[in-house]
């Protein structure tokens, strides 16, 4: 089966050499128009191979096609959203043409992996693709709140589960052994990427109980939940409390 990897929120293109390591085909989804130039220039090559399409619109849950506010940031692109931002005067308001996820899915085909991360969208979003039945073996999403955990348990089709803290990415999955289509190699992620998926993040998978005590020691936040329908979970990894002790002579 070709492996499709849908890389929703793209922001600058740092995941993408990973996922291109990865899978059969990347499809790449940002609303950032300036962020999908850099992408195009940057991956030209591969775009012309046919491993990657670059897809500019803001993905919704509804069935339109229709131009809709897209806010882009005025001093950091990561922080650019949809919808409308309370601080309205540090964003740059612009006309975006908004997708349904569920007919890009149907357009390029079923995926082997999904990573979400939209800025103040997660939650709607994987909620279309669960209430669509779309199920890929691999799963992740940004998680500020609980319903993401929430979303994925409920749908009864994820029973496996691992956790990535964003601002580690770096350190801890620096020069890691992944697999790729062509065997192992050493990979490092760089800054700000969503860092690795599936069984290249280190340690067992959990069961959703002591996943759910994982996230009561170590809270939410920039941290993306990974979640698996063909892995099973180690029963007897649980999370360990993380005390600091402080000794006064």
């Amino acid at each position: 089966m070709k492996k499709i990897i849908y890389d929703i929120g793209s922001n600058n293109g740092d995941d993408i050499p990973y996922y291109l390591l990865k899978s059969d085909l990347v499809i790449a989804i940002e609303a950032n128009p300036k962020l999908c130039n850099l992408i195009s220039e940057r991956f030209s090559k591969e775009i012309n191979h046919g491993k990657l399409v670059v897809e500019n619109c803001v993905v919704q849950n509804e069935e339109s096609n229709e131009d809709v506010s897209f806010y882009i940031h005025k001093t950091n692109h990561v922080l650019s959203c949809f919808p409308k931002p309370k601080n309205l005067q540090d964003f740059e308001e612009i006309k975006i043409q908004s997708k349904n996820i569920e007919q890009i899915i149907k357009k390029y085909g079923e995926p082997f992996y999904i990573k979400i991360d939209i800025e103040g969208s997660d939650y709607s979003i994987l909620s279309a693709i669960l209430n669509n039945k779309i199920f890929p073996p691999y799963i992740s999403c940004e998680s500020h709140t609980i319903d993401i955990f929430a979303a994925l348990v409920a749908c009864k089709k994820y029973k496996s589960f691992k956790l990535v803290d964003g601002a580690s990415v770096i350190k801890k999955f620096y020069n890691l052994e992944i697999s790729t289509n062509l065997g192992k190699q050493k990979y490092s992620f760089p800054h700000h990427s969503a860092g690795p998926f599936g069984n290249d993040i280190t340690g067992p998978w959990m069961t959703a109980d002591n996943f759910f005590q994982l996230l009561g020691l170590v809270g939410l936040g920039w941290k993306d939940i990974h979640a698996t329908n063909i892995d099973e979970p180690d029963i007897n990894f649980k999370p360990k409390p993380q005390v600091n002790i402080t000794v006064k002579y």
